[in-house]
């Protein structure tokens, strides 16, 4: 009651926001300090029991609140650090961390120009921009941003569909055949997700075959487009990868889409994590044929995310559509670009009157809202927008390309070194290094299942002490007939090769007794 919009609350206003600033300060100074924790952990129930979280019907008082603050971020993962390589993160960017800071004190929405003016114009800025880097002549075509990738593919599964049977917005799965979908094994899980929900199901997702390096086998592709023909089902799908989450692979593009082009079947491309590369004059290669996307009308759709190397990620699909994942500072962005202007509108549109009225004074196109699938929508743009301008597509460059050379460096060092088994042979396509580090008592067994067996135990056991000492932090997996391995992902700006020297000491510290 002593805030604002309280009468005569203005200093006791700029007072406390301003000690939330000096906490926020603070945490961030931290963040780059290699001296700190990546991570304070407690099990949860240490946290439930050591500090009062519940809910009261009496207000707390100010400094309370500023207590509860400083909690909160004591216990918070410090994924700026240096020394952070879990789940796809980027760090900590100021500059993106500032237009989170404005968005969240705007406080508006994204379904209508009148009231988000100013971001309403930047996202139309920048979706043309990155249309225009893709290949797109004059940026054309459509897009959006959206919460995430997974909810960007399955905006990429919802245009295709209504793309070859636009009768299912009103009448349904029932009022059409047996639809299936085609992506590779290594894909991302959101597609399967994205079938789920749309009540296409799971069952009707078919994963293709990749080769030892993760990437989609084209004549694998193909063998299953055939077989699903024969069985009467109707292919209106193919969502390709460009950067897996795992190995970080990139599916043949080209190929793919002959294949599309020849059975007349959408192509999606996944890019989250790959897309990205398309700012790199020196990686962008890793996605050759985007430009031949557009000349022969094969990708309609694309994802591109922009947190993971503070850039983009791209997904295409060879009819209309491209999806675009950005994450950037402290949550994801995701936008999806399609080709075909108008069809994202005609697939998602509603005509609701109270918000989309057809009488207003200025220019309806600039009410983006009724082609998304949510009404209220969060202004993520504005970070993506002014990183951008304080960076230029050079700063993003210099990231990637600092990021991919970081991931190499580790490689180099680790691929003949005792104790390191590579997961799949040659340098990686993209930041992920995947290894199994193998401690001292297994180094002289055989290959078996007992070995096996231990070494499946190794990285979770390296992983949790990792987190209780608070030194570093990486993700770890199995994948197929793989046993748990590293999965070190390089995307944070603020990391050197002294970080990554330090990683591979930490990992022999605390797994040579295992």
């Amino acid at each position: 009651s002593d805030l604002l919009p309280t009468c005569n609350g203005e200093i006791t206003t700029m007072s406390f926001l301003q000690d939330v600033v000096d906490i926020l300060l603070q945490y961030v100074v931290k963040s780059f300090d290699r001296s700190t924790k990546v991570i304070d952990f407690h099990y949860p129930n240490e946290l439930l029991q050591e500090y009062n979280w519940e809910l009261a019907d009496q207000p707390q008082t100010l400094e309370e609140i500023l207590l509860n603050c400083r909690t909160t971020l004591k216990y918070a993962i410090k994924t700026g650090h240096p020394r952070y390589f879990n789940q796809l993160s980027t760090g900590l960017d100021m500059v993106g961390l500032a237009a989170d800071w404005l968005t969240s004190a705007a406080n508006t929405n994204m379904f209508t120009y009148e009231i988000a003016p100013v971001f309403v114009l930047l996202e139309y800025v920048t979706l043309r921009k990155m249309r225009e880097m893709v290949g797109w002549p004059g940026g054309c075509g459509d897009g959006i941003f959206s919460p995430g990738g997974a909810i960007s593919n399955m905006y990429a599964m919802l245009i295709a569909r209504f793309k070859m049977f636009p009768e299912v917005k009103e009448k349904g799965m029932a009022a059409i055949p047996r639809l299936v979908a085609f992506t590779s094994e290594h894909s991302h899980f959101s597609v399967k997700k994205g079938a789920a929900a749309l009540g296409i199901g799971t069952d009707s997702v078919i994963l293709i075959r990749c080769d030892e390096r993760g990437k989609m086998i084209p004549s694998d592709l193909e063998r299953r487009i055939v077989e699903a023909k024969q069985k009467g089902f109707v292919p209106f799908l193919v969502s390709a990868t460009a950067g897996t989450t795992v190995y970080g692979a990139f599916d043949p593009l080209i190929a793919i889409a002959d294949i599309c082009k020849k059975y007349k079947i959408w192509m999606h491309v996944d890019g989250a994590w790959g897309g990205g590369l398309l700012m790199s004059r020196k990686h962008k290669w890793k996605l050759n044929g985007i430009e031949s996307f557009v000349l022969f009308f094969r990708s309609s759709f694309c994802t591109w995310t922009y947190i993971r190397l503070n850039l983009g990620v791209c997904n295409f699909s060879p009819k209309a559509t491209l999806k675009a994942v950005v994450k950037s500072v402290l949550t994801s962005l995701c936008l999806c670009l399609c080709v075909h202007k108008g069809l994202m509108q005609s697939c998602n549109q509603m005509h609701a009157s109270y918000l989309f009225q057809q009488d207003k004074h200025y220019d309806l196109s600039y009410d983006t809202g009724d082609k998304a699938l949510q009404c209220g929508r969060h202004v993520d743009v504005f970070k993506l927008w002014l990183m951008w301008r304080a960076k230029g597509t050079t700063g993003f460059e210099a990231q990637i390309d600092k990021c991919l050379e970081l991931a190499e460096y580790l490689y180099n060092k680790i691929k003949n070194r005792e104790g390191y088994e590579m997961v799949f042979d040659g340098k990686p396509q993209h930041t992920n290094v995947c290894f199994w580090y193998i401690p001292p008592s297994l180094r002289g067994m055989e290959d078996s299942e007992e070995r096996t067996s231990r070494l499946m135990k190794v990285a979770p056991v390296i992983k949790a002490r990792m987190m209780e000492y608070g030194t570093t932090m990486v993700s770890y997996q199995p994948l197929g007939d793989k046993v748990n391995f590293f999965r070190m992902v390089i995307s944070n700006p603020a990391a050197t090769h002294q970080d990554i020297d330090f990683l591979i000491d930490e990992i022999e510290r605390l797994g040579q007794d295992l």
